[in-house]
């Protein structure tokens, strides 16, 4: 066999396989099969425990021991996975008190996964046993590359427990962070409804109150479950670098996935993944307010900006080395350390309210955008179709039959050294902050507007105008950016106040959506109203906001280079000018005359929900960074890493664009000329 070169500089691909769902002699077939296809890498085990374990303290390695001897043998990497997201039966029924509680109080049990409390002392002491096992057997084994601690946090709305462990440890997390009672009381403003309390005991999990939660009281509770994931994560990753130095440690992240803290937990890992299902995304995790029209047109590949937006995302989760030395990559120190996808859909989901077959080109389109928003490696979800229990309908490379399905004709298609890695050469950054989703989320005020439909509004505009995007912690260095957008950051502090405003007087344009810095760091708004500690920096105080019904939009009315009438819905606010100009104004209704886009110096707030104005307000903004612009047609988008630039056709039918005929659900890869203009692209 000829061995494949040991540290290429292009994609990578693997897959996902389930030696404990299979017979004991499938593992060998099924690594030649990988290795023909052009696989690199194989993760396991993530769901094993009750295989590994099969009785408090008896372990079975054989099976485990076979499947991995067989994947080395034909020169895959295993990717190994800590068992944790599924403790078995004789576990739980030993100590359900390691179960967790839902948001009705009641007990989630049993029979399914990630049935666990994070804060749990006694499942987190499993935990570390569970995981030194297997690192102790398989941590210096030569096949394995790396570790993927547990799986999907947070999957099933399990980021949360609202009793049992948690609750009994939310007070003296409470008691850490404020001292004393009165602290408490004042920072969660408890003189309102008579909430104060006197004892730390009184305090519970915000959940079954008669009416609204207060927010601050969601907010840290919050802030509390996402450090218990920081924790338990913590403890595995520090006995595998113990136990297997030299091989990465990762974690597979979620769609969309809010609740906890994705850049607090993620910061002791050498790489992200995360896991990536366009289809599903679209039908179960679209921001609301995401039309029938568009799922419509795109169920068969998702929408390109929806997939686009998490991908930036896990590229940006990370900043800056590893605490105690460098970032490991996909083969050790010194190689690729960029994000994976560690589940890529390749064929029908199971678990959304529609589940279409994807479209023929849907597989290797989608394998092609995770290479340009920055990913070394492809995993491809799973490798052959379960043939028991709850993912029957699901697919995978391999029919339920072993014969190969459609994704698996796709992926043996791909040319992998069409996509180099390298760097993602974004200008533009998009600012993200899972506090300010959970405090903005909490208090809507407008049904159909999330914080994920504000930020990923600014996005959708931004791909619309053939910018590569970087999404960033709202608290990350702005200075090797043209273009900073914030859309939806409505917690702003002193000190992140401070950073953007060094930014700005350092020459970074700076574009604010509604409700920026609304709140300060303990949920309730300030005192001297919005903008806050930004206020001097913007030029301007909030006047008014309307929260607007779908048969209530307000027109908003631009001149100069935003000249033209704009739609608003969903949402209006508007201003009171002190130093900052009004670029375009609300026209009728009760804003009538009120500025509604308003520009200081390099700060530019849009203050109406308007995919329209966001648009050319985004349009005019890079114009004058000399960041240039190149419009795109719906569905139609491109992307450009290490010199390459891919161009993506998601639409169902060919597109006629730039002279060239892209036929449906495509894409083509073609120089970058070095960064020099395409053809048809122009400074705004």
């Amino acid at each position: 066999m000829t061995q494949p070169d040991a540290h290429p500089s292009h994609l990578l691909l693997g897959t996902c396989d389930y030696p404990e769902h299979v017979p004991q002699d499938r593992p060998a077939p099924y690594a030649r099969m990988q290795r023909e296809l052009g696989l690199s890498f194989v993760r396991l085990a993530e769901f094993a425990w009750s295989r590994l374990e099969p009785l408090p303290g008896t372990f079975e390695w054989g099976w485990l021991d076979d499947a991995v001897e067989a994947y080395h043998a034909e020169g895959l990497r295993v990717v190994l996975c800590t068992p944790t997201p599924t403790p078995p039966a004789w576990l739980i029924r030993a100590h359900p008190e390691i179960l967790a509680f839902d948001a009705q109080g009641r007990v989630r049990e049993f029979g399914s996964r990630r049935h666990y409390d994070f804060a749990s002392p006694l499942y987190r002491e499993h935990s570390r046993r569970i995981t030194r096992a297997i690192a102790e057997r398989y941590g210096q084994h030569p096949a394995v590359a790396g570790w993927q601690t547990d799986n999907e946090f947070g999957c099933h709305d399990t980021s949360r427990s609202y009793g049992g462990a948690s609750a009994g440890r939310f007070p003296e997390w409470l008691r850490a962070k404020y001292g004393t009672l009165d602290a408490l009381n004042a920072a969660w403003g408890n003189v309102f409804w008579s909430m104060e309390y006197t004892d730390w005991e009184q305090v519970k999990p915000p959940i079954l109150t008669v009416t609204e939660v207060n927010p601050s009281h969601v907010l840290d509770y919050n802030r509390f479950a996402s450090d218990m994931i920081r924790e338990f994560q913590a403890e595995q990753v520090e006995l595998l670098r113990e136990l297997s130095p030299g091989r990465f440690i990762t974690h597979n992240f979620m769609i969309f996935e809010s609740g906890f803290d994705h850049y607090d937990v993620a910061r002791g890992l050498d790489f992200v993944t995360w896991d990536n299902y366009p289809t599903g995304m679209l039908e179960l995790f679209a921001p609301p307010g995401t039309s029938e029209e568009l799922k419509t047109r795109f169920a068969r590949t998702g929408h390109p900006d929806l997939v686009g937006f998490n991908h930036d995302l896990y590229r940006g989760l990370l900043n800056g080395p590893l605490s105690g030395g460098e970032r490991l990559g996909r083969d050790g120190a010194g190689t690729p350390n960029g994000p994976w996808v560690m589940e890529q859909q390749c064929g029908q989901v199971n678990w959304a309210p529609y589940n279409p077959m994807p479209a023929g080109g849907a597989v290797a389109l989608w394998t092609a955008q995770a290479w340009a928003h920055g990913a070394d490696v492809v995993s491809y979800f799973r490798w052959r179709a379960a043939t028991m229990a709850q993912e029957v309908m699901h697919s995978g490379l391999l029919r339920h039959d072993e014969t190969p399905d459609r994704g698996f004709e796709e992926v043996a298609a791909l040319d992998q050294t069409q996509f180099p890695v390298g760097p993602v050469p974004a200008r533009v950054a998009v600012l993200h902050d899972y506090e300010s989703l959970w405090i903005y989320d909490q208090q809507r005020h407008a049904q159909s507007l999330s914080y994920w439909t504000q930020t990923v509004t600014y996005y959708m505009a931004l791909r619309r105008l053939g910018i590569d995007v970087d999404v960033i912690h709202a608290d990350a260095d702005l200075s090797g950016y043209a273009v900073v957008v914030a859309p939806a950051i409505t917690l702003v502090s002193a000190e992140r106040a401070a950073r953007w405003t060094d930014a700005v007087n350092a020459g970074v344009k700076l574009v604010c959506g509604p409700r920026t810095a609304f709140r300060t760091p303990g949920g309730e708004t300030w005192s001297d109203g919005q903008f806050g500690p930004l206020s001097e920096l913007v030029g301007a105080r909030l006047l008014q906001y309307d929260s607007l019904r779908p048969t209530l939009p307000q027109t908003v009315s631009g001149a100069g280079d935003l000249n033209g009438t704009f739609e608003a819905h969903t949402w209006a606010e508007s201003y009171r000018l002190n130093g900052a100009q009004a670029l375009a104004h609300y026209q009728g209704g009760p804003l009538d005359g009120q500025a509604a886009v308003i520009r200081r110096g390099n700060v530019t707030v849009i203050g109406a929900h308007s995919d329209t104005l966001i648009g050319t307000v985004l349009e005019d903004v890079l114009g004058a960074a000399g960041v240039p612009v190149l419009p795109v047609p719906e569905g139609v988008r491109v992307s450009r890493r290490a010199g390459k630039l891919l161009v993506q056709n998601w639409n169902p039918e060919a597109v006629d664009w730039n002279g060239t005929t892209l036929p449906p659900v495509s894409f083509v890869v073609r120089p970058d000329d070095a960064g020099q203009p395409l053809e048809g692209e122009q400074d705004a």
